[in-house]
């Protein structure tokens, strides 16, 4: 008898990435300036984890033809660019308190009439302003059975051309209600503001990712106005020598593992995605812009690396064990403070 054909494997999820493209001026560039700005990146690295990736990414006229836009192209990523009048502009001064932007010019918004319609029914969304460039309509665009991350950070800046970014506390807003997924760094708020009250503004049950460089980051969730957090530790660059978009990779993966269990085996609730995510952006500080932004072989590598090196920490940590639980919880919900960096758990 004649076995019958094996089921063909689903294919992987489409992606929808929105945003505008920013120029980061820098000393290194003929240009004066690189292309940057978290759909660049977040396009970048979902489609070398190997997801189909569509960018709807707004575009000043000196952007619209940067070659990065053909870095994304080389990658498989469907460029669909908006033109804009303003496109945002940024100066971005790394220092050990913490990154400092300057604002050399805001930006006009990306409307929702600009997603092609062929694209609209896509299963994974990430909405990643960098300059408050997606207005409330955004978060009717994804259909109600996506998988929506947003870059958070993008709609909490004051941004005036010739100044220093402010911050703009969080509060309601329609974009923010509908993600299931959302990421900020600690930079990106004032230290006053707590965990509790950022994912108070979140769908219940959704994810909070705060980044905190090279100590990891929090994961919190609030689920039926219940609290919980859960810290994971960064993986180490080897050689870093530039950390723009390493938040905006580190949520791509993120949402990509997601959207797409299958990148981590399926292994969710043991906090793959979290790995995934952080040996990605540890990978990104090792490039130049964009060029830092890692394939999927190199993202596997660095996972197997770090984690062989958090089992050896968990085994020699007082009082650990090889194969113990997860990290310790922070003992309150301020954004400045965390448990130890050096706990080896993933998270979850």
């Amino acid at each position: 008898m004649t076995e019958p054909p094996a089921p063909a494997s689903r294919p992987p999820p489409a992606v929808v990435v929105v945003g505008a493209a920013s120029r980061d001026v820098v000393d290194d560039d003929r240009r004066g300036w690189r292309l940057g700005g978290g759909v660049s990146y977040s396009a970048l690295a979902v489609a070398r984890l190997g997801l189909p990736t569509r960018a709807v990414i707004g575009v000043d006229r000196e952007a619209s033809t940067a070659p990065e836009l053909d870095l994304l192209r080389q990658a498989g990523v469907d460029v669909h660019l908006v033109p804009l009048e303003r496109g945002p502009v940024f100066v971005n001064i790394e220092r050990p308190e913490g990154r400092l932007q300057l604002c050399h010019s805001p930006s006009d918004p990306v409307p929702t009439e600009a997603v092609p319609d062929e694209w609209r029914d896509a299963k994974g969304w990430l909405l990643v302003p960098v300059a408050g460039e997606l207005p409330a309509d955004w978060a009717d665009a994804p259909p109600p059975d996506a998988l929506v991350a947003l870059g958070w950070q993008g709609l909490l800046r004051e941004l005036t051309a010739g100044e220093a970014v402010g911050h703009v506390r969080p509060g309601p807003d329609p974009v923010v209600a509908r993600a299931d997924l959302a990421g900020l760094s600690r930079d990106d708020v004032d230290r006053g503001v707590e965990i509790g009250e950022l994912t108070g503004f979140l769908r219940d049950a959704a994810t909070l990712v705060v980044t905190q460089g090279d100590r990891g980051g929090l994961v919190a969730r609030q689920i039926y106005g219940v609290l919980r957090l859960r810290h994971y530790p960064a993986v180490r660059s080897h050689d870093p020598v530039d950390a723009t978009g390493a938040g905006d990779v580190f949520l791509a993966t993120l949402a990509a593992a997601r959207i797409e269990p299958r990148l981590v085996g399926g292994r969710l609730a043991a906090g793959y995605d979290l790995l995934m995510a952080a040996a990605a952006a540890s990978l990104v500080l090792e490039g130049r812009g964009m060029l830092g932004v890692p394939e999927r072989a190199a993202v596997r590598a660095r996972m197997t690396e770090a984690a062989r090196s958090w089992a050896v920490e968990r085994a020699n940590a007082p009082g650990g064990a090889p194969g113990g639980g997860g990290s310790p919880e922070p003992s309150s919900g301020a954004l400045s403070e965390g448990p130890d960096p050096s706990t080896p758990a993933p998270g979850g």
